[in-house]
């Protein structure tokens, strides 16, 4: 299924070129759904899907290089995925481990920085080594920012935020009335990054489940019915030119926005 701009009718070839170009999102959070239903519309195991939703993966960081994209997060895995059969849990923590070995260097190759952002300590000794190690290998690269959300969930963000303020206040570091929104957006996670300006979700449902909740408050929202191992190239400049189309307001009005793009 072709995304559609807002008027309903599908963009021209030329007319996607041209809204890619004038307008390319800062950063790009996506929510890679449907890895499971691909595989067992073939008939095959869940974890094939999320196999084959790795080449995805590299699929997107590339296309976000190509387009000049300054961070790409990706929902790797949520802090309600523990709820899924240990069997499934075990095979992608296992699979999360084999990519990170496999991918660094090609990551780094190309000047990506890896962060892994999410509460780790869920996980094996083993993983968060290897999620050390990648990190620190890339960490003085300076282009694209490949945010990697794993038992990652918006609510905790903020909360470990908030935590982290509050003790602050309880130290007399600093006074309840410094709890600002600025404060606390800078103990989030991707504290020095832009804001999310699109989230995209592959797989055909409508909701955000739970992630980047305060990142992403401005964001512009595109739902796909695309299933995540069959995001190719197309489908994500398509999600771009969406995005292109789109009058971003920030609580002003259509025609205080002209007039400031006029200026």
């Amino acid at each position: 299924m072709s995304i559609e701009s807002q008027s309903g009718s599908e963009l021209s070839n030329e007319a996607l070129a041209e809204l890619v170009k004038q307008s390319i999102p800062k950063h790009v959070a996506i929510i890679m759904d449907g890895n499971g239903r691909w595989a067992q519309a073939q008939g095959k195991p869940r974890v094939v899907g999320h196999k084959a939703g790795v080449k995805t993966v590299r699929r997107a960081v590339s296309m976000a290089r190509e387009m000049g994209i300054g961070s790409l997060t990706l929902f790797a895995f949520s802090s309600e995925n523990w709820r899924r059969p240990e069997k499934e849990v075990s095979l992608l923590m296992e699979l999360f481990f084999t990519v990170l070995q496999r991918e660094i260097k090609l990551l780094d190759k190309n000047g990506v920085r890896l962060n892994i952002i999410g509460d780790i300590s869920r996980f094996s000794a083993r993983l968060q080594k290897q999620i050390a190690a990648a990190m620190e290998k890339t960490a003085n690269n300076t282009g694209l920012i490949l945010n990697v959300a794993a038992n990652y969930g918006g609510r905790w963000d903020i909360v470990q935020a908030a935590q982290t303020l509050a003790k602050k206040v309880e130290s007399g570091e600093m006074t309840s009335s410094q709890f600002t929104e600025e404060a606390l957006s800078q103990h989030l996670s991707m504290q020095n990054q832009p804001e999310v300006d699109l989230m995209i979700r592959t797989g055909g449902d409508f909701r955000i489940s739970n992630f980047v909740l305060w990142q992403a408050a401005y964001a512009e929202l595109v739902f796909t019915d695309v299933l995540w191992p069959d995001f190719d190239e197309q489908a994500f400049k398509d999600a771009v030119a969406v995005f292109a189309t789109r009058q971003r307001r920030f609580g002003l009005t259509g025609s205080q926005i002209e007039t400031l793009q006029a200026e």
